[in-house]
């Protein structure tokens, strides 16, 4: 067996010895590519594809992104699964799933085909991103993590504008269909799953990770941040949007002008954001981030209060993307005070208390929606403020045993209570 190949398990030192194109980073960088055309492609076409081919309302989009949102709520199955399949393979896998269901979208153009559908999509898609993110914490150096964490955000933002510039450049222009593009899209990701599954060895991280599920108290603040972040971002995700189609009447390449615009600048600024939190920490950016993003939710309730343009909507979309990139901070922060066993059994965790609000926010407010849009991203807001209430407990200089500003104030040693199951 040659060294190296795909049936192979390497360490992380020695897939040091292989070509740069077969690293563990290049995998990462990879997958980062893959993900976003399948997932930005059914995300751009989705709002006019819903309105124009099933006609719905806000309450069947808030509808729709409640059964989107029900995978992540159960990643924590993640941590059964890795129990037979390595976290490697399960995220190819699941990306594989998002491609094939992003390829077939457009044959389901009714509320029940669509809400299938994406939840086939849905699983792919969360059971991908859990793994993901526990495969970067694993295998990137904690002094390298913001910066590398920047460098494969941007990678993921360069994959989406490249999507994005191929909607704009041909839908009006050859007169697309919504099932050719997803047809496309979902196949490109499927590709890369597949190329990923074969062209790559095992990579074996050096900490060998807990396959249980475990909850440690001195995670708790890590938790709250996740939790608030899952609240308020699908708040943004369901509707922002969705405001663009119904309220201004955005067109398709529009609307996917908005969202290249809104990658370039992510493109250029992740990096920097990368920087910038290595720099100055998580405290702060965080700070920074729900700041920003508290005041922006309150200028989406002032579009209808005092009837701004569409161009005023669309600088605040753009805006409200930056301030998302710096929440890179929050993984960078558990990668400072967790054990290395924990990643990614965490990781689900994490992602499924990301989703707690996910499940059922989006119908309600789909429902809130219908009569007060204002009242929507009002309370938005105050998700935001929650989390910047939350984000001031963050240390300089997080590690275990100094994960809150509490602790230290107490004086207090590492908590080592905890429950497992």
């Amino acid at each position: 067996m040659a060294y190296g190949d795909r049936f192979s398990t390497l360490t992380l030192a020695q897939a040091q010895d292989l070509p740069f194109w077969r690293r563990p980073i290049a995998l990462l960088a990879l997958m980062a590519f893959a993900m976003p055309v399948g997932f930005a492609t059914w995300s751009a076409l989705l709002n006019n594809f819903v309105i124009e081919m099933a006609g719905f309302d806000g309450a069947d989009i808030g509808w729709l992104h409640t059964v989107r949102e029900i995978p992540g709520f159960f990643a924590i199955g993640v941590i059964a699964l890795i129990i037979f399949i390595r976290e490697q393979v399960l995220g190819l896998v699941s990306l594989l799933m998002l491609g094939l269901a992003t390829a077939l979208t457009a044959q389901f153009p009714s509320l029940g085909g669509l809400l299938m559908i994406t939840l086939i999509s849905s699983i792919g898609f969360h059971y991908y991103e859990t793994v993901n993110q526990s495969l970067q914490l694993q295998w990137i150096d904690k002094k390298r993590a913001p910066q590398v964490l920047g460098w494969l955000m941007a990678v993921g933002s360069g994959a989406t504008f490249l999507a994005y510039g191929l909607i704009v450049l041909t839908w009006r222009a050859y007169d697309l269909s919504y099932d050719l593009v997803y047809w496309l899209a979902g196949g490109v990701t499927a590709a890369i799953a597949l190329v990923c599954l074969f062209a790559f060895p095992q990579f074996e991280s050096p900490n060998p990770q807990t396959k249980k599920m475990v909850l440690r108290r001195r995670y708790w603040l890590y938790y709250a941040l996740q939790f608030m972040s899952g609240a308020r971002r699908q708040i943004f995700v369901v509707f922002a949007a969705f405001m663009m189609v119904e309220r201004y009447g955005f067109a398709v390449h529009e609307v996917t002008a908005l969202f290249m615009v809104t990658l370039l600048a992510n493109m250029v600024a992740a990096p920097l954001l990368g920087a910038v939190v290595a720099r100055f920490g998580e405290r702060l950016a965080l700070i920074v981030e729900y700041g920003g993003l508290g005041a922006i939710f309150l200028l989406y309730a002032a579009l209808y209060l005092f009837d701004w343009g569409p161009w005023v909507a669309a600088g605040l979309y753009i805006a409200n993307h930056l301030f998302f990139a710096l929440a890179l901070a929050i993984k960078t922060y558990f990668q400072k005070i967790a054990d290395p066993g924990d990643i990614a059994p965490t990781a689900a965790v994490a992602f499924t208390i990301n989703h707690i609000a996910a499940v059922f926010l989006p119908a309600l407010l789909g429902y809130v929606w219908l009569t007060s849009p204002v009242s929507v991203f009002v309370l938005a807001a105050g998700m935001a403020a929650v989390s910047l209430g939350l984000s001031c407990l963050v240390p300089r200089h997080p590690v275990p045993g100094h994960e809150t500003i509490l602790v230290a104030q107490r004086g207090a040693p590492v908590a080592k209570s905890e429950t497992s199951a």
